[in-house]
């Protein structure tokens, strides 16, 4: 609030050059009786106090908080809130980049929102660009000896480029189409060639969502309808899986590549030179979202093949339609039951049967082995008797 100070202040005499001025010959105008009407911002103001019962520093304080607010909201640095975003480490190589490049840049690292990415917010670009500028404008290095001198112009034209980009709606969604980061995961997400055998088809509930989770977490950020289903967990209903191989076999995604179309060459004014660059670009276009589309399906179908959601839900059914046909004709169960013990002793029968034939096979044996025995020992005699002759 503001003081006020009474100093003492005695006027000096006129001085004695001084004229009083001649009257105005001009008429006062005649008094107007005018009505006031209760409306303007002094009103409301006038009114806010009264109701709310405020002094005039609370109405300051109040309207302080609000600029604040609003500021905020607006990306602006009100000096207290940064918005955590701008700080993160510069390698020599993003430093070094060509701003001619432009295109082959990432434009979320160079303005120090690689944690965020397509989640980065409106204000918090701003102020990662703020405090980029204010990092690396140039005439910061304007002082600074040859030998020291760095590539501060040119990583400020990435700066400045990459705040032009992901301001505008339709250049940030065309960039995060493409995203060098994301592109990269993709690169490395999992194939049918990663499950060829039997036992890598047999995955364990915990590694598929470890490795198809954060997969599909990924597709979805194109997704026009939302909110995307995740990929769930092992207890997860029929229906729950069965409504999110829906939505992923009806996915309707937003991604386009217009990003990575050629430029038309600078200088030329050749309208066939125009015409050639726009129409290679669309058939690129349509190329590139042809094979992304066979890309996602056959994501969903591997992620379809290897689900162990589908063995748990079809086992469960099988054993439900069993359990409901032994409830359902109780009948029918018994008599499996009956032919189930007539199989078991006619089992037993036969390898009883068996084991008789081998015993008598085995007796016959030993029958023969001593009648030839016997034999023999005749025959032995028979010689003795004539050798004593």
């Amino acid at each position: 609030m503001a003081t006020v100070l009474q100093l003492p202040v005695v006027p000096g005499p006129l001085p004695t050059t001084w004229n009083a001025p001649e009257a105005s010959k001009k008429s006062i105008s005649p008094l107007v009786e005018r009505k006031l009407l209760p409306a303007g911002a002094a009103y409301l103001a006038h009114v806010r106090r009264q109701v709310h019962n405020l002094s005039y520093e609370e109405i300051d304080r109040q309207a302080d908080e609000e600029r604040q607010r609003l500021a905020a909201a607006n990306g602006e640095d009100n000096g207290e809130d940064d918005l955590g975003v701008g700080d993160e480490s510069e390698s020599e190589e993003l430093l070094s980049q060509d701003a001619k490049e432009w295109k082959k840049q990432d434009h979320y690292a160079v303005l120090g929102l690689s944690h965020l990415r397509h989640k980065a917010s409106l204000p918090q670009i701003r102020v990662a660009h703020r405090k980029k500028i204010i990092k690396h404008h140039p005439d910061k290095k304007a002082g600074v000896s040859v030998s020291h001198a760095t590539n501060d112009d040119g990583f400020f034209k990435c700066i400045q480029k990459a705040h032009e980009i992901l301001t505008n709606p339709e250049r940030r969604r065309q960039f995060d189409s493409v995203d060098p980061h994301y592109a990269a995961l993709e690169e490395d997400a999992p194939t049918p060639s990663d499950y060829k055998s039997a036992k890598d088809k047999d995955i364990e509930p915990k590694k598929f969502f470890a490795t198809f989770g954060p997969v599909f977490e990924r597709e979805g950020r194109f997704s026009k309808k939302t909110p995307v289903p995740p990929l769930g967990a092992f207890e997860d209903t029929k229906e729950q899986v069965e409504a999110f191989y829906d939505f992923w076999y009806n996915f309707d995604s937003w991604r386009g590549f217009e990003y990575l179309d050629k430029e038309v060459n600078e200088g030329s004014d050749s309208r066939d030179d125009k015409r050639y660059t726009e129409k290679k670009n669309k058939t690129e276009r349509a190329r590139r979202k042809k094979e992304d589309i066979a890309r996602l399906r056959g994501l969903v179908d591997l992620a379809l093949g290897l689900d162990p959601r589908i063995k748990r839900i079809k086992q469960e059914e099988k054993e439900a339609r069993e359990a409901k046909k032994k409830a359902k004709n109780p009948a029918a169960d018994n008599k499996a039951k009956l032919e189930e013990e007539k199989k078991i002793a006619e089992e037993a029968a036969k390898k009883q049967e068996e084991l008789d034939q081998i015993a008598r096979a085995e007796a016959k044996k030993a029958k023969t082995a001593a009648a030839n025995a016997a034999k023999k020992a005749r025959r032995q005699q028979r010689e003795d008797g004539t050798a004593e002759a």
